[in-house]
Protein backbone atom coordinates (compact mmCIF):
# COMPACT_ATOMS: atom_id res chain seq x y z
CA UNK A 1 0.00 0.00 0.00
CA UNK A 2 1.23 3.68 -0.33
CA UNK A 3 0.06 6.29 0.98
CA UNK A 4 -1.20 9.18 -2.18
CA UNK A 5 -2.82 12.81 -0.77
CA UNK A 6 -5.35 14.18 1.53
CA UNK A 7 -8.13 16.10 -0.23
CA UNK A 8 -9.54 19.67 0.99
CA UNK A 9 -12.36 21.22 -0.66
CA UNK A 10 -11.76 24.98 -1.30
CA UNK A 11 -13.83 27.76 -2.10
CA UNK A 12 -11.36 30.07 -3.84
CA UNK A 13 -8.63 28.83 -5.90
CA UNK A 14 -6.34 31.90 -6.03
CA UNK A 15 -6.20 32.53 -2.29
CA UNK A 16 -5.43 28.92 -1.50
CA UNK A 17 -2.78 28.75 -3.83
CA UNK A 18 -1.30 32.21 -2.57
CA UNK A 19 -1.09 30.27 0.71
CA UNK A 20 0.23 26.78 0.15
CA UNK A 21 2.26 27.83 -2.85
CA UNK A 22 3.53 31.52 -2.12
CA UNK A 23 3.31 31.38 2.09
CA UNK A 24 3.97 27.83 2.50
CA UNK A 25 5.71 26.84 -0.34
CA UNK A 26 4.46 23.94 -1.54
CA UNK A 27 4.46 22.99 -5.91
CA UNK A 28 1.52 22.75 -7.74
CA UNK A 29 2.43 19.38 -9.75
CA UNK A 30 -1.11 18.64 -11.79
CA UNK A 31 -4.16 20.25 -12.10
CA UNK A 32 -7.34 18.61 -14.11
CA UNK A 33 -10.87 20.60 -14.73
CA UNK A 34 -13.58 18.26 -15.20
CA UNK A 35 -16.03 20.41 -17.20
CA UNK A 36 -18.89 18.04 -16.50
CA UNK A 37 -18.58 17.52 -13.32
CA UNK A 38 -18.14 21.19 -12.61
CA UNK A 39 -14.50 20.68 -10.61
CA UNK A 40 -11.06 21.22 -10.43
CA UNK A 41 -8.71 19.22 -8.52
CA UNK A 42 -5.65 20.98 -7.86
CA UNK A 43 -2.20 18.45 -6.55
CA UNK A 44 0.53 19.85 -4.38
CA UNK A 45 3.28 18.86 -2.87
CA UNK A 46 6.52 19.37 -1.01
CA UNK A 47 9.32 20.21 -2.98
CA UNK A 48 10.66 15.98 -1.82
CA UNK A 49 7.22 14.97 -3.52
CA UNK A 50 6.54 13.09 -0.41
CA UNK A 51 3.31 13.40 0.16
CA UNK A 52 0.76 15.52 -1.16
CA UNK A 53 -2.60 17.52 -1.03
CA UNK A 54 -5.31 17.68 -3.57
CA UNK A 55 -7.26 20.57 -3.23
CA UNK A 56 -10.77 20.36 -4.93
CA UNK A 57 -12.88 23.19 -5.86
CA UNK A 58 -16.22 22.79 -6.79
CA UNK A 59 -17.17 25.52 -9.14
CA UNK A 60 -20.68 26.11 -7.94
CA UNK A 61 -19.70 26.17 -4.39
CA UNK A 62 -20.81 29.57 -2.82
CA UNK A 63 -21.76 28.98 1.00
CA UNK A 64 -18.23 28.32 3.13
CA UNK A 65 -17.98 24.92 3.59
CA UNK A 66 -18.46 23.97 7.30
CA UNK A 67 -15.49 22.62 9.43
CA UNK A 68 -16.16 19.36 10.80
CA UNK A 69 -14.15 17.54 13.21
CA UNK A 70 -13.37 14.37 11.36
CA UNK A 71 -10.17 16.15 9.95
CA UNK A 72 -7.75 17.32 12.16
CA UNK A 73 -4.45 18.92 10.24
CA UNK A 74 -1.94 18.77 7.95
CA UNK A 75 1.57 18.58 9.34
CA UNK A 76 4.85 19.93 7.63
CA UNK A 77 8.28 19.95 8.85
CA UNK A 78 10.42 22.87 8.35
CA UNK A 79 14.13 24.12 8.39
CA UNK A 80 13.49 27.00 10.61
CA UNK A 81 10.10 27.51 12.92
CA UNK A 82 10.72 30.30 13.68
CA UNK A 83 12.02 32.19 10.43
CA UNK A 84 8.87 30.57 8.68
CA UNK A 85 6.72 31.93 11.37
CA UNK A 86 7.62 35.30 10.76
CA UNK A 87 7.60 34.89 7.59
CA UNK A 88 3.96 34.01 7.60
CA UNK A 89 2.91 36.42 9.59
CA UNK A 90 4.81 39.33 7.37
CA UNK A 91 2.54 37.99 4.62
CA UNK A 92 -0.74 38.25 6.68
CA UNK A 93 -1.26 34.92 7.81
CA UNK A 94 -2.36 34.49 11.52
CA UNK A 95 -0.08 32.30 13.89
CA UNK A 96 -3.10 31.07 16.06
CA UNK A 97 -0.62 28.59 17.92
CA UNK A 98 3.33 30.70 18.40
CA UNK A 99 5.99 28.49 18.32
CA UNK A 100 6.80 29.29 21.69
CA UNK A 101 8.64 25.85 22.40
CA UNK A 102 11.00 26.46 19.69
CA UNK A 103 8.77 22.81 17.96
CA UNK A 104 5.28 23.63 16.91
CA UNK A 105 2.95 26.12 16.11
CA UNK A 106 -0.25 26.09 14.08
CA UNK A 107 -1.71 28.56 11.34
CA UNK A 108 -4.89 28.13 9.14
CA UNK A 109 -5.49 28.12 5.14
CA UNK A 110 -7.69 30.52 3.98
CA UNK A 111 -10.62 27.68 4.01
CA UNK A 112 -9.60 27.45 8.10
CA UNK A 113 -7.82 23.82 7.31
CA UNK A 114 -5.18 23.74 10.63
CA UNK A 115 -1.55 23.45 9.24
CA UNK A 116 1.02 22.09 12.05
CA UNK A 117 4.13 23.00 11.72
CA UNK A 118 7.24 21.37 13.41
CA UNK A 119 10.83 22.43 13.84
CA UNK A 120 12.76 19.72 12.05
CA UNK A 121 15.18 17.92 14.64
CA UNK A 122 15.78 19.24 17.75
CA UNK A 123 13.29 22.70 19.18
CA UNK A 124 15.44 25.68 18.47
CA UNK A 125 15.52 27.45 21.86
CA UNK A 126 12.75 29.47 23.17
CA UNK A 127 12.90 33.29 21.89
CA UNK A 128 11.12 36.39 21.85
CA UNK A 129 7.96 37.52 20.39
CA UNK A 130 7.52 33.81 20.40
CA UNK A 131 7.88 32.89 23.59
CA UNK A 132 5.65 35.54 25.35
CA UNK A 133 2.57 35.45 22.48
CA UNK A 134 -0.67 34.37 23.14
CA UNK A 135 -2.91 31.75 20.76
CA UNK A 136 -5.48 33.44 19.12
CA UNK A 137 -8.82 31.99 17.82
CA UNK A 138 -9.17 27.96 17.56
CA UNK A 139 -6.09 26.05 16.23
Amino acid sequence: MKYLHAMIRVQDVDKSLDFYVNKLGLTEIRRKDYPQGKFTLIYLATAEGEAEIELTHNWDQTEAYSQGKNFGHFAFSVENIYQLCQQLQDSGVVINRPPRCGHMAFVKCPDGISIELLQAGEPLPPQEPWLSMENTGSW
